[in-house]
């Protein structure tokens, strides 16, 4: 691509051991003027492969949680536009051409929602309560930011009008079983920091009936059966994580029941 004709645009990748995915997702980004990975102290090949392209600039921080580091991110970014991607997402080219016409010609959105197409392997998930997921990608930063009172399943916060993209950007969110599995449960123990830190006490109710439901509406409503075993094993792990969620609430307030003064 002809480089007096890229856009102002600024790609924002947050990665800790994405050795596996960084260099197609990296490799998809010509289009951009600049990206910037923030990375949680990778152990493996991250870093390597981030810095062996030479547009690439690669900063190491800290993570606390997931809009902490989105927001880090954003605040070293030169352009105003921002297009932050994880690194088992991908785009198409239909979808890069979408996202240059936007940047080009928008004079009325501030940020833009897109749908994505979630893939199990190398397969589509069709249903499994996914169906209908849409999430902020694009955006000006100069009138979004993410909440702090998120730690997990970021909320941006946009001042302006937003926009729903056309085209779908590609989500690889299931690559193998454990992989799925640590996710869910890493996002099941931040998810129950926050709610700590909201002073939300856990319910034994809740304990027994929130995962039982969440994984019937997903594979019966949302019509995550219709995906075969895929489904089975995406609504079961969904469910999984909203149980370790409760289970982890419980553990921090009788953590902190035993740490409070007598």
């Amino acid at each position: 691509m002809d480089s007096k004709s890229t856009p102002n645009l600024s790609v924002l990748i947050i990665t800790l051991n994405e050795e596996n995915q960084m260099k197609a997702l990296l490799a998809n980004l010509d289009f951009s003027d600049e990206i910037i990975v923030v990375d949680s102290f990778s152990s493996d090949n991250t870093e390597a492969i981030c810095k062996s392209f030479e547009k690439v600039k690669f900063i190491q921080n800290k993570f606390e949680n997931y809009s902490s580091q989105r927001n880090f991110a954003i605040e070293q970014a030169k352009n105003d536009w921002i297009l932050f991607l994880d690194a088992d997402e991908r785009l198409t080219p239909e979808l890069k051409n979408e996202i240059l016409n936007t940047i080009r010609f928008n004079k009325t959105y501030a940020a833009f929602f897109f749908y994505r197409t979630f893939m199990f392997k190398n397969r589509v998930l069709h249903f499994s309560g996914l169906q209908t997921d849409k999430i902020f990608r694009l955006f000006d930063k100069n009138f979004a930011k993410y909440t702090t009172d998120r730690l997990v399943h970021e909320k941006l916060t946009v001042t302006g009008k937003t926009d729903v993209f056309k085209n779908k950007l590609i989500h690889y969110s299931y690559s193998d079983y454990k992989c799925y599995k640590s996710k869910t449960t890493r996002y099941g123990k931040l998810k129950a920091q926050e709610k700590f830190i909201k002073n939300q006490k856990p319910s034994i109710l809740l304990q027994i009936l929130h995962p039982s439901y969440n994984f019937l509406y997903n594979y019966f409503v949302r019509l995550g059966f219709l995906d075969g075993k895929k489904g089975l094993i995406i609504c079961y792990l969904n469910a999984y994580g909203v149980h370790i969620r409760h289970q982890e609430l419980k553990k921090l307030w009788n953590k902190g029941q035993q740490l409070s003064p007598k």
